[in-house]
């Protein structure tokens, strides 16, 4: 997961932003840090080269120090963030090879789903593409807000029960990547990861074939039991039986999970008063 190896354009753009924001803040850190060391010196006790100045007041130059540098810094940090924040729209398109892949998101508790509506198969906490394809995504979630994100191609976006959010993503180059949950959702919230696996294109059919020979199929019952709060160590694979699924998800016509409860009242604020009276 590491934030400076981006494998896509989006990660890639959000390396720079961050490379070149610390670089813009180490433009006053480093002076102010010089600065401090220097004075110290320069004012020390055994100096006889300071001067001793009771009824300084106000000095014009040291004033467009103080403020220009840091109104500099500012304006710089704002620029980038802007620019940058404004090119990466989670929606704008991201041009790639081949055939865009569809892919609806869905975050349970503690588990991801992924729907592949044109391919009519689904994955549970494993996510394989194509390298170089546009990726479209599509998310929800099924009880509480979540976070998706893929820390080597970039852009965590939120996933919302009763709403989909939209992103657009590519991978470059072959190989196997991590994805998470960055929103704590409850106990299981440590283990909502999910493997990417990045094939070549000509892999990717092959893929598919096989996933769609898998014996489990993937409808409301069987969503529904997948939305009972649990821990997947697997990586299930299924065979899509309604490709409306996502959007009976997202519309809530299959009804929401109720999300992380609380099992007892060891976490309540005033639990030993009450329990006391």
């Amino acid at each position: 997961m590491n934030l400076l190896d981006p494998q896509g354009p989006v990660a890639a753009a959000n390396a720079t932003i961050l490379v070149d924001s610390v670089f813009i803040m180490l433009v006053i850190v480093v002076p102010t840090i010089i600065a401090i060391l220097a004075f110290a010196w320069w004012f020390r006790a055994s100096s006889q080269q300071a001067r001793y100045q009771p009824n300084f007041v106000y000095s014009g130059r040291v004033e467009m120090v103080v403020w220009s540098i840091p109104a500099l810094t500012v304006i710089l940090l704002g620029g980038v963030a802007w620019i940058g924040s404004h090119k990466l729209d989670p929606a704008a398109p991201v041009p790639g090879t081949g055939a865009p892949i569809r892919i609806q998101a869905v975050s349970l508790d503690w588990k991801w789903l992924f729907i592949y509506p044109d391919q009519r198969i689904a994955t549970v906490n494993t996510l394989t593409v194509p390298a170089g394809a546009e990726l479209k995504f599509q998310l929800t979630s099924s009880s509480v807000m979540n976070v998706f994100y893929i820390p080597q191609l970039g852009s965590m976006i939120y996933t919302m029960n009763g709403m989909v959010t939209k992103l657009n993503l590519r991978a470059d180059n072959e190989g196997k990547l991590l994805g998470l949950s960055a929103h704590f959702s409850g106990d299981g919230f440590p283990d909502m990861m999910f493997d990417v696996n990045v094939v070549s294109p000509v892999a990717f059919p092959d893929w598919v074939a096989a996933t769609a020979r898998s014996d489990s199929v993937l409808d409301q019952e069987t969503y529904t039991k997948l939305m009972e709060q649990s821990v997947e160590k697997g990586r299930p694979t299924y065979r899509l039986e309604d490709p409306r699924l996502f959007d009976l998800i997202a519309t809530q016509h299959i009804p929401p999970g109720p999300g992380p409860q609380i099992s007892s009242n060891a976490g309540r604020q005033g639990s030993g008063a009450q329990d006391a009276r």
